[in-house]
């Protein structure tokens, strides 16, 4: 599978999560995004468009859920991948690297 449709499909979930999650705590959100512009402008992490190529060459999927969260000293990227076959996959991906720290697949 290309990276290509996996790029388009972002915006996607990403308005459909913001449709979906209450206003409640918006503010501490807003502030974790200015903070995860901030490590993204500073080069702490990498743009997501190239750690979802790079995930996909290894981890296809279509890209269900992206998280971006900081864990101890540095940035993760949580992606839930459903894969062919329909297993769930979930990948914590090192956001500076784009390593694979972690991969948990759920089968139906």
């Amino acid at each position: 599978m290309c990276a290509r449709p996996l790029t388009r499909l972002l915006p996607l979930v990403v308005a459909m999560t913001l449709w979906a999650t209450p206003l409640a705590g918006w503010a501490d959100r807003h502030d974790d995004h200015d903070r995860a512009r901030a490590a993204l402008q500073a080069g702490d992490v990498l743009p997501l468009d190239r750690v979802l190529q790079q995930v996909a060459q290894s981890h296809p999927g279509q890209v269900m859920a992206v998280e971006l969260e900081r864990e101890q000293d540095r940035w993760v990227y949580e992606l839930k991948l459903l894969q062919p076959g329909g297993a769930l996959l979930k990948l914590e991906v090192d956001a500076k690297t784009g390593e694979v720290l972690r991969r948990k697949e759920k089968r139906h």
